[in-house]
């Protein structure tokens, strides 16, 4: 889950889908492959000018003249690899040393569902070391942006769905609530029936392997951040000896369950909420928030919601502030330390009646654009994470876990554990309780956790480390705060990721790099 600043909408994650987790039973299954492995059939990609990012993707200006853009068709089911095709969308900017270039360096920022093809353009300047040698490379999975999007509610049915309680504490507000997740889910498959049991990550690691062709490189270098992690994990437990040199940032927890990562991530942002309020504390006059103590802004911020689900507050036009808008807001602001002014700002506000900031980073995190447009990446995330996920909790089992979840965050404990239900009565199987992402035989994968990331927790790093297995996985530690680590700006970090996908130097395992 992803994301930096107020580039979010690509990276990051929806309300619904702060709960972490491929294609379904049936979808992913195998195809004719050659001697090492990878499909066989990638087409030569035609790159030609880029058009500006659909609503789809999160809208924007087209990207400037160092960009080109290509689609490249797969098949829509790999067990049936001369059926239907769909199209993925691609984007790159060429390497600036013709003569060192190295290849292509894929990146996927994560969600899932973020675009690649809004995100990369205006990420790139983080990652501009890495274009002297490397063409980036970035492109929308299945599912995602103009890649046989999902579509689910519409932009009006959505700015209700969002808005709605999902904390429900009464039983007519529970029947609201189940209300709301079956209608979203029935217009997700009225919508986008035929594309749900293919949009997993199995199938989506597969069409890695396809883009990695089409570019021509022998080996895929790659780039995954947050969820893009678990993608990238899964490439390298299907195609071991096509990784070149990759890099894991912001880890998903390769050995937690659905439920586990939610609690995972109770904890985490609940963490995050803490350092937030103790940097204010620290400010003394400086910081605009009342309490002299972390735990009273901590205390003050659960005031807010109480008050918010009784009665919303002034919000954006004719949108009200809820609860759930809130709660939203705040996960946000804590996915990098430079929201912090913002969430400071917004909490100050919404105390005062005011919940127009609140619950603009709450659209912000749920793709919606200053028009009311909605980009699809709440419709692809649940929709990937439902066909990864095979867990489907009832609402008596759902119910049993609420006070784990409120002991783990007396914030976000509620809103992650109701979130369990998301997946619940969805139409398509899910594949797996944990991703199996074991690669013996591949190159040296660093990955990089932080030790205050609120999304992936820190220890989700050493676990990827420890399932990819003896020798594979090279752990380097972030001792920061936000989602992330390269985009961070650490020099530390910066140095030992360019060291090695530029050089191909290993940094030493167990490497720490400190926040300045």
């Amino acid at each position: 889950m992803p994301t930096n600043a107020l580039r979010v909408a690509a990276a990051a994650v929806t309300a619904a889908a702060l709960l972490a987790t491929s294609a379904c039973s049936d979808g992913g299954g195998e195809e004719k492959r050659g001697k090492d492995g990878a499909a066989q059939g990638a087409k030569k990609l035609k790159w030609g000018e880029c058009s500006a990012p659909t609503a789809a993707e999160g809208g924007g200006q087209v990207p400037g003249k160092d960009w080109q853009c290509a689609v490249l068709e797969v098949p829509l089911d790999y067990a049936e690899p001369g059926g239907e095709t769909i199209e993925l969308a691609l984007i790159r900017a060429k390497a600036r040393d013709k003569d060192q270039r190295i290849g292509s360096l894929v990146f996927n920022f994560g969600g899932p569902g973020g675009s690649g093809i809004s995100t990369l353009p205006g990420a790139a300047s983080e990652y501009a070391a890495l274009r002297d040698r490397y063409d980036l490379v970035s492109f929308d999975p299945r599912g995602v942006g103009r890649s046989a999007p999902v579509k689910c509610e519409d932009d009006r049915q959505l700015d209700a769905y969002y808005a709605s309680d999902s904390t429900p504490a009464t039983p007519q507000e529970e029947k609201a609530f189940l209300a709301n997740i079956e209608e979203y889910q029935n217009t997700c498959e009225k919508n986008s029936g035929k594309v749900l049991p293919y949009v997993g990550t199995d199938n989506a690691a597969r069409d890695l392997d396809r883009i990695r062709q089409a570019l021509g490189d022998e080996k895929l270098h790659y780039f995954g951040i947050s969820y893009g992690t678990e993608l990238g994990g899964v490439y390298a437990h299907l195609f071991p000896k096509n990784v070149g040199r990759a890099v894991f940032d912001a880890v998903v927890d390769p050995t937690k369950t659905s439920e586990e990562g939610a609690l995972g991530q109770a904890k985490g942002f609940q963490l995050a909420l803490g350092n937030f309020a103790q940097d204010c504390v620290n400010r003394g006059d400086a910081c605009r928030l009342q309490g002299s103590t972390a735990k009273e802004i901590e205390a003050n911020v659960i005031k807010l919601q109480k008050a918010l689900a009784a009665k919303p507050i002034t919000g954006i036009g004719d949108r009200q502030l809820t609860e759930s808008s809130a709660t939203n807001g705040i996960a946000q602001a804590l996915y990098s330390k430079e929201l912090w002014p913002l969430l400071e700002q917004g909490l100050d506000e919404a105390e005062g009646g005011q919940g127009q900031l609140l619950l603009a980073l709450s659209d912000a995190l749920n793709g919606r654009d200053q028009q009311g447009r909605y980009s699809n990446i709440g419709a692809a995330n649940t929709a990937i994470n439902c066909a990864d996920s095979k867990e489907r909790y009832t609402l008596a089992q759902t119910k049993a876990k609420l006070p784990d979840f409120r002991a783990a965050s007396p914030v976000f404990g509620d809103f992650l554990g109701w979130a369990m239900m998301s997946c619940t009565d969805w139409p398509v199987a899910g594949a797996w309780n944990t991703p199996d992402v074991s690669a013996p035989g591949s190159a040296p994968i660093l990955v990089i956790g932080n030790t205050g990331d609120p999304a992936t927790p820190y220890e989700g790093a050493r676990k990827m480390v420890e399932r990819l297995g003896p020798g594979i996985g090279v752990e380097l530690t972030y001792k920061g705060e936000g989602h992330g680590a390269y985009n961070s700006g650490d020099t530390c970090v910066q140095q030992a990721v360019n060291s090695y996908l530029l050089d191909g130097k290993v940094p030493p395992g167990n490497t720490v790099c400190t926040a300045a």
